[in-house]
């Protein structure tokens, strides 16, 4: 009986391909498996189209599965309360859509009694990293297949594979750019790209694009953490998403133009689109200055850092990943509150409000006018007493930078 793969299917060449490519020289039956992460799908095709792409390549099954509503809930929810930013640029685009994918390979793999599961990765990226250890995590028994790194096929030779099987692909052998989409953004890459001194081709972006630009000030609610309303209107949080980066976008707010440490040691220019995830987050963050006491919020900027780097080097299932998870999770017990932002200018977001039932700023304590409840007198004892260890040294041994230099 011939082995049985589950392969991350997109649709498009590479994975389209290796269907066939894995029929004819590994004699394996395939499986695809779409994971609708909130990628768009061109105009002219539907799900159904790709899925007709899949089987006319050679697959036994197309399996589609919407996972937008997950994707937002369990993994965009936790970036925001982790306030991710990979180098802190980066709110971890396709970072953050492989492990829901994973999750549902995995799932298939079992239903379909399959030994493995594939991807359509090259050697060079991160998200070989990402799928392997994922499946890993969920499926030690499971083997993964990697056919993009065996077959030494180029593009264009690609395309002629495709043809030579009569599978109805698109691509041409010209590639310009290699677009990642999802709900949380579009990453972008190759092209002009690839030279990091190149200002970045308007053509690729698409959220993003500014035609009449108006001012948008809206209001984002947020309840223990994760959003959920605009402008007092209660939304699901990928609804939220979707409207966020319609609204944000269209004011050229969440570009992103960076060159970034890959896993593999690969610096990689890279260019985002990702207006929602940084609105959000830039919201959260102003929120939690509100309602998170000083050493709570000093401690959970150093380990967001940490967050951000295993979820980008694909360790979301992963036992440290989860125990920061539990730690962020109970620092969003009081982040509730609502958060102003304004477009003001092309690609520009400034906070302008903040407000929380939960809020530590105190406004007597703050206030220097005649409201102030803070007790003047304590400061002096206070101070004494937090510097008295430098005066001792200073008076026994000496302070070096006393005396300052002649010239």
């Amino acid at each position: 009986m011939a082995k049985r793969v589950v392969l991350a299917y997109s649709g498009g060449l590479d994975t389209s391909v290796a269907v066939r490519w894995m029929i004819q020289e590994w004699g394996v039956e395939v499986v695809c498996v779409l994971v609708d992460v909130g990628q768009d799908v061109d105009s002219s095709e539907s799900f159904d189209d790709i899925k007709a792409r899949a089987l006319a390549a050679g697959a036994l099954d197309c399996v589609i599965v919407d996972a937008k509503r997950e994707m937002a809930e369990e993994f965009c929810a936790k970036a925001i309360a982790a306030n991710a930013r990979y180098e802190g640029k980066y709110p971890l685009v396709s970072a953050l859509s492989r492990p829901v994918i994973v999750r549902h390979l995995v799932d298939q793999a079992r239903k379909f009694n399959a030994q493995a599961v594939a991807h359509g990765c090259t050697g060079k990226g991160n998200d070989q990293v990402r799928f392997e250890v994922g499946t890993h995590a969920l499926a030690p028994e499971l083997e993964v297949l990697a056919p993009a790194r065996n077959w030494g096929m180029t593009r264009a030779d690609s395309v002629d594979f495709a043809q030579k099987w009569e599978i109805p692909i698109k691509a041409t052998k010209e590639k310009i750019y290699s677009i990642d989409e999802n709900l949380w953004g579009r990453a972008i890459e190759c092209g002009a790209i690839e030279d990091p001194w190149a200002a970045p081709p308007e053509e690729p972006y698409t959220l993003t694009r500014v035609t009449n630009f108006e001012p948008v000030e809206l209001i984002v609610h947020f309840n223990e953490g994760v959003p959920t309303g605009l402008d007092g209107v209660s939304m699901d949080l990928a609804e939220l998403i979707a409207t966020l980066n319609v609204l944000a976008g269209s004011t050229g707010y969440g570009r992103l133009d960076m060159v970034e440490n890959r896993r593999v040691g690969i610096k990689s220019r890279e260019v985002y689109e990702c207006p929602a995830a940084l609105a959000l987050i830039a919201a959260h963050s102003e929120l939690e200055d509100m309602v998170l006491e000083r050493d709570v919020a000093h401690e959970k900027t150093r380990l967001e850092t940490r967050w951000a780097e295993l979820v980008y080097d694909g360790m979301w299932f992963s036992p440290l990943k989860e125990a920061l998870d539990a730690f962020m999770a109970d620092t969003q017990r009081h982040v509730t509150g609502d958060v102003r932002l304004r477009f003001e200018a092309p690609g520009l977001l400034r906070v302008v409000g903040r407000r929380s039932p939960k809020a530590l700023y105190d406004y007597g304590l703050a206030t220097y006018d005649a409201a102030d409840t803070f007790r003047h007198a304590d400061a002096e004892g206070y101070v004494h007493i937090y510097g008295l260890g430098v005066k001792t040294w200073a008076t026994r041994q000496g302070a070096k930078n006393a005396t300052p230099p002649t010239s």
